[in-house]
Formats: C-alpha cells, sequence, structure tokens
C-alpha cells in the first residue's frame, strides 16, 4: 500500500500543477458550468479516450494522459460546484479555489485507500481500457441520475459517481505514469 500512496501522491501533483496552471490561464471560469455541464465535459474526455485506445491514432497528437488528467480535474470541479452550486460568473478565488481542490482531491483519496483496502489492489490487475469502459458507465450513470434531478432509489449519487470517475483515471495515470500493466 505504500507504493500505492506514493503512486497516488506523485499523479495527483501532476493533476494538480495542471489545475493551477489552468486557473493562470482561464480563472475559474468553470464555476459558471452547471453539474451537468460537467458531466457532459467528463463525457467528452472519456470518449476521446476510448476512441484512441481502439484507433491506436491521435490526429492532433495528444494521447490519453492528458485526458485522463483532465477527467480528474473536471471530477473535482464537479465535486465543487455540487458543494457550491453553480455561480453566474467566475467569483471563486485562484487561492480558494486549490483550498478546494486539496479538500476534494484528500476525501476522493481517502475514497479509494478504503476501496482498495477492502477489495486488495484489483485495480491493479485491471487493464486502462477498462478504467476507460467504467469512466464511461459512471458518466452514463450519472446523467441518468441527473435526468432524476439527483435523486436516486438504491444507487449512490452524483458525488460518488465523480469519485469514482476521479479514482478511475488516477489507477489509470499510475499504470501510464509508473508502467505497472
Amino acid at each position: 500500500m505504500e507504493d500505492t500512496k506514493k503512486q497516488f501522491e506523485a499523479v495527483i501533483a501532476i493533476c494538480r500543477d495542471v489545475f493551477e496552471k489552468k486557473l493562470q490561464d482561464y480563472g475559474t471560469s468553470w464555476r459558471i458550468m452547471r453539474p451537468c455541464s460537467i458531466t457532459d465535459q467528463l463525457l467528452i474526455k472519456a470518449n476521446r479516450i476510448r476512441s484512441l485506445e481502439m484507433k491506436k491514432v491521435s490526429k492532433v497528437g495528444e494521447g490519453v494522459q492528458p485526458e485522463f488528467i483532465a477527467i480528474v480535474n473536471y471530477g473535482i470541479i464537479g465535486l465543487i460546484q455540487l458543494a457550491l452550486g453553480f455561480s453566474g460568473s467566475a467569483d471563486l478565488g485562484k487561492e480558494d479555489a486549490l483550498v478546494l481542490y486539496d479538500k476534494y482531491i484528500t476525501e476522493t483519496k481517502e475514497l479509494m485507500y478504503a476501496k482498495n483496502h477492502d477489495y486488495d489492489e484489483a485495480w491493479r490487475g485491471m487493464r486502462i481500457s477498462s478504467y476507460t469502459d467504467l469512466i464511461l458507465t459512471k458518466i452514463y450513470r450519472t446523467k441518468e441520475i441527473e435526468e432524476h434531478d439527483g435523486q436516486t432509489i438504491i444507487s449512490e449519487g452524483i458525488e460518488a459517481n465523480y469519485m469514482d470517475m476521479v479514482n478511475y483515471a488516477l489507477f489509470a495515470l499510475i499504470k501510464l505514469e509508473f508502467g505497472e500493466g
């Protein structure tokens, strides 16, 4: 589990660095996005990963790694938006956005550690393409829950699905970064 924690911290640092740099470029313009728009953005990223996995060629020169990073960051943005609600403007300071990012990535990571304990790191035996399919499944589940105004009868809600998407993307990034297959 120590290796897992170190690897998680390493790929989270990469994702956070991208998030912070995008904050410098764009500010918190994402604050205007409703959660359903974030879910659709996640769909675009996951579909692109699946397309690249199947076609094995990228015509725009970017591979799957930036898309998995985007899934992590949009998932965290989704969690922030669920907590704060969307806004009519970029009303969140960059430092406050980073504090919230750290809060939600920590909660998501702690969920992974708990599940990882129960599942004995089963994710390490999975293919990256399976993470892509699981992320897509979670996206479609989230879209369905959104169609029901966030209400579920027995299933986990939108927040849990966003956290799972983030963790699956982090698993993929660990395998891509550390070459573990």
